[in-house]
């Protein structure tokens, strides 16, 4: 089971992106899994009264969560998800793989931003970095069939700023989550940043790199990492261990040290949102606390 599931943060149109997903990547499926209230709700959300509060959209086996919200936000390229295709997918057809890569590239590019070009590079014979319409990062990659098999969406921190943060991110992750530990890591230079580096969170890959500073933006709460919790006790540990912007507290959402936004909630969320006055009650909360629920 995916435990941690990024959450994309749409501009009220979280159907729209949902279909276009479904659209441009293969094996991909998208559902409307809770709606927000008919009434009650505070003054700059009742234009959405009724309409889908979260869409999941789900690429082979990997789960992306849209929330469908106002204009608050929107993601950053701190967060992307690379797309490891490997030919192994097409029975070992590196044409048709190449083809189905430039297939989603023109996809993803149409409307939106390229940052590096489809092309060969050092690390892949095929590789590209697209921005789409929505604001979100992709990295497509031609994985090689000869090496480690990866899943097909990794998602990706990028630590920007004066210091390098990724080590330091990647030991508090693991730290906190079971089931974890690292993998591929490329040192970049003798200041104990990371060019590159691969991990595990729970048994979910993840990879890191640091950034340095020449970049425009950082980490947002346009891209957000949710964590499904089993019980309070849970909610409590994660919250005590990675929250440290009091401002940011709302609704189960928490900022940590390194600037990542994340959302510390019951894995049974969408049912406890059913009971009456649920969704107001939420409202009102920093940490979610189930029993006032």
């Amino acid at each position: 089971m995916q435990r941690i599931v990024p959450n994309i943060w749409c501009q009220g149109n979280a159907n729209d992106v949902g279909h276009y997903y479904a659209s441009v990547f293969p094996k991909t499926s998208m559902d409307a899994v809770a709606s927000y209230p008919e009434d009650n709700l505070p003054d700059f959300q009742q234009a959405l009264a009724g309409q889908p509060l979260v869409v999941d959209v789900t690429i082979s086996d990997y789960r992306l969560r849209l929330i469908n919200a106002g204009g608050e936000f929107r993601p950053t390229p701190a967060i992307s998800f690379i797309l490891n295709m490997d030919p192994l997918m097409f029975d070992g057809d590196e044409a048709l793989t190449r083809e189905r890569i430039a297939t989603m590239w023109d996809a993803l590019a149409d409307g939106g931003q390229v940052r590096m070009e489809l092309a060969a590079y050092p690390h892949s014979q095929l590789y590209g970095w697209v921005e789409d319409r929505y604001g979100v990062n992709w990295q497509l990659m031609l994985t090689d069939p000869a090496g480690e098999p990866r899943p097909l969406v990794i998602p990706q921190l990028l630590f920007t700023g004066a210091s390098a943060q990724a080590q330091q991110a990647m030991d508090l992750y693991q730290g906190l989550f079971p089931n974890s530990g690292p993998g591929l890591v490329v040192p970049q230079g003798d200041d104990g940043g990371i060019m590159f580096a691969e991990f595990t969170l729970d048994g979910q890959w993840f990879s890191a790199m640091d950034g340095g500073t020449a970049h425009d933006f950082t980490f947002s709460p346009g891209l957000s990492l949710e964590v499904d919790c089993t019980d309070q006790n849970e909610i409590d540990t994660f919250w005590e261990a990675l929250s440290t912007v009091p401002e940011a507290e709302q609704c189960g959402w928490l900022v940590d040290s390194f600037g990542v936004s994340w959302q510390i909630v019951p894995q049974n969320m969408a049912e406890l949102m059913q009971h009456p006055g649920a969704y107001q009650r939420m409202l009102a909360m920093k940490k979610i606390v189930i029993a006032e629920l």
